[in-house]
């Protein structure tokens, strides 16, 4: 199969279209500066490692329009990209550098790169790398099934894994959120996410880029500046990806109103269960809101039509439909699949699936049935064929032999307009084996105290769902994508 490059493949009037914006500085490439970019930046790379090599080049940085450059730098000269979270400790990181071997990382001049491994160089440097005018021979490049970038888990359940992602598997995320998404050459996305993320890198910048239309990039989530920019006419913001958390952000601070996300096609979100209360929030609002589902390891999946906002509040909650080259099911504990209604694992299969885990052959092993890839979520479809994701499967605990799955609960205690985020754990107990425990973080300003916490929860929810205690906390540990990391919650 022929590669496909998204800065290549748009007729002669693209290379002056734009690409890429710098959201804090104003900066712009067209696309046919990001080519002669990246061209430059992988003869160089090519220079110093060899064509094809299968190098590793890491980056230690925040969100920047050269990480997307150094990307298809990589991707031209045959090496692999490998964007590192600037949020872990040193010792993650050097856990992770371990494990991918980079013979190059660049980095922000104000992150220190733990370890040894590889020679340095700041991320700035990468346009003053290289001669101008040169590029890398087309020989350099990898297969379209090889390793092109490694994405390294956020951990929620523990020591991060390198997520092998191909050219191919880019591709087919990039064309299943594109066609389902209503992306086109008149896009223009804005990018809060971080880019060592699957819904920064891929989802919010090169989804964009791979229908021929634009991306503002931030160094991150300000809600201020966020609410500013999708309300700027200049800037004329038509799509933004966030997770839940994210938008219950926006949707609280004192900026925002509805109106100023009058002019977006689609507000994605992704990353964690969306409660039903927010959805139905935004829709109402008038405010095309899709929930959907990714994964590092699958690209994007599902989501939601957002042309009838009617449609939207009555599948509230829902992830929406599988995209174009997706297939899914939902099965039992012996692989097979389970009636409309009924709960179970889903698993997915397509040309966006990766190959498998970087140096983990096992783990790639247990994580593939016939070529089905295990997503580790409980799911339901209902009767129209829409797709719930009820929770992660390892979150889910036992109270008195009912199952309980606390995005469930989650999704009840974000009714309650004073909570500003809410997670809920299975804990020990001698009685029950285990029950639940919400560790909520109150809005500013607000009261709440954990007998109304229990009240709203109980007159919702069958009793072996409501949380036996509540904890007030001021912050939770999270992800660099946003999730709650609730294997660090005390218990």
């Amino acid at each position: 199969m022929v590669m496909v490059d998204p800065v290549k493949t748009h007729g002669a009037a693209m290379p002056q279209r734009l690409a890429i914006g710098d959201a804090e500085t104003g900066r712009r490439w067209t696309y046919g500066e990001l080519d002669r970019a990246a061209d430059c930046a992988a003869a160089w790379l090519v220079a110093k490692l060899g064509p094809a090599s299968r190098a590793r080049v890491a980056v230690l940085a925040r969100n920047s329009p050269l990480l997307i450059v150094l990307q298809f730098a990589c991707a031209r000269a045959g090496a692999v990209f490998v964007p590192l979270n600037w949020r872990l400790v040193p010792a993650e990181l050097e856990s992770i550098l371990a494990d991918a071997g980079p013979s190059l990382v660049f980095h922000d001049a104000d992150f220190a790169v733990p370890g040894s491994m590889g020679e340095r160089f700041s991320l700035a440097s990468l346009e003053r790398l290289g001669d101008p005018g040169t590029s890398a021979p087309a020989f350099a490049r990898l297969g379209w099934d090889e390793p092109m970038t490694l994405l390294y888990t956020s951990g929620t359940s523990g020591k991060p894994k390198g997520v092998i992602i191909t050219e191919a598997n880019a591709f087919w995320g990039n064309a299943n959120f594109a066609l389902g998404s209503l992306v086109s050459h008149q896009s223009a996305f804005l990018c809060d996410m971080p880019m060592f993320h699957t819904a920064g890198l891929f989802a919010a910048v090169r989804v964009p880029l791979w229908a021929g239309g634009s991306v503002w990039i931030s160094k991150g989530f300000d809600p201020a500046k966020t609410i500013a920019r999708i309300a700027d006419p200049a800037l004329a913001i038509t799509h933004y990806f966030s997770v839940p958390q994210m938008a219950t952000t926006l949707w609280q601070h004192p900026d925002f109103t509805p109106e100023k996300f009058s002019r977006l096609v689609m507000y994605a979100t992704g990353g964690a269960p969306n409660p039903t209360a927010q959805v139905e929030r935004f829709a109402r609002a008038g405010i095309a809101f899709s929930d959907g589902f990714g994964m590092s390891e699958t690209g994007s999946n599902f989501g939601m039509p957002v042309l009838d906002i009617e449609l939207l509040i009555a599948k509230a909650g829902s992830c929406g439909l599988p995209f174009a080259s997706v297939q899914a099911r939902i099965v039992d504990d012996c692989g097979d699949d389970v009636a409309a209604g009924q709960t179970g694992e889903l698993w997915l299969k397509g040309p966006s699936i990766t190959p498998g885990y970087w140096n983990q052959p096992e783990l790639t092993a247990k994580a593939f049935d016939n070529g089905w890839f295990k997503t580790g979520d409980a799911a339901i479809r209902d009767a129209d064929g829409y797709y719930f994701i009820v929770d992660r499967r390892k979150d889910m605990y036992i109270s008195g032999g009912e199952n309980v799955y606390p995005a469930e609960v989650e999704a009840c205690l974000a009714e309650l307009a004073d909570i500003a985020a809410a997670a809920v754990i299975g804990v020990p107990d001698e009685r029950w084996g285990e029950i639940g425990r919400a560790y909520i973080m109150v809005k500013p300003g607000a009261a709440l105290g954990e007998d109304a916490v229990i009240a709203h929860t109980r007159a919702r929810l069958a009793k072996f769902k409501v949380p036996a205690s509540v904890v007030f906390v001021e912050d939770m540990p999270r992800t660099g994508s946003g999730k709650v990391q609730k294997h660090l919650l005390p218990r």
